[in-house]
């Protein structure tokens, strides 16, 4: 399984940013995608989930009603959605695909991709 992450960039404090999760690998839709992030000096952390019946868990208390995550199945992709961004939220973001469930703790069963980097700032 493979994921590959794109659209992070440079944004301002209180703006939005997409980000996008291309997977492949899996033969079918049951499995679900986790977010990480990365802060500079920080460990990586689980940010938020969608599993395979679109059921959302987040994972960071800190994003709660500003980041949300959807899935186009048909072209195997995930969204993360993140608005009201703010320094904070500064870090590289991964994507992960794990079977089915979003598992709790958060874990990738895979290998890591590149990731995207995200700078909020002005």
């Amino acid at each position: 399984v493979q994921t590959v992450e794109s659209g992070g960039g440079l944004v301002q404090p209180g703006g939005s940013l997409r980000l996008s999760c291309a997977v492949s690998g899996f033969t079918s839709d049951f499995y679900a995608i986790l977010w990480f992030r990365q802060a500079p000096g920080k460990e990586r952390e689980g940010v938020i989930c969608i599993d395979s019946k679109e059921f959302i868990t987040t994972y960071a208390d800190s994003v709660k009603g500003r980041f949300t995550v959807s899935r186009d199945k048909a072209k195997k992709m995930m969204y993360l959605q993140m608005t009201s961004l703010q320094p904070e939220d500064t870090a590289v973001y991964f994507c992960a695909a794990h079977p089915l469930d979003c598992p709790m703790p958060p874990r990738n069963p895979g290998s890591w991709g590149q990731g995207t980097q995200v700078t909020v700032s002005s």
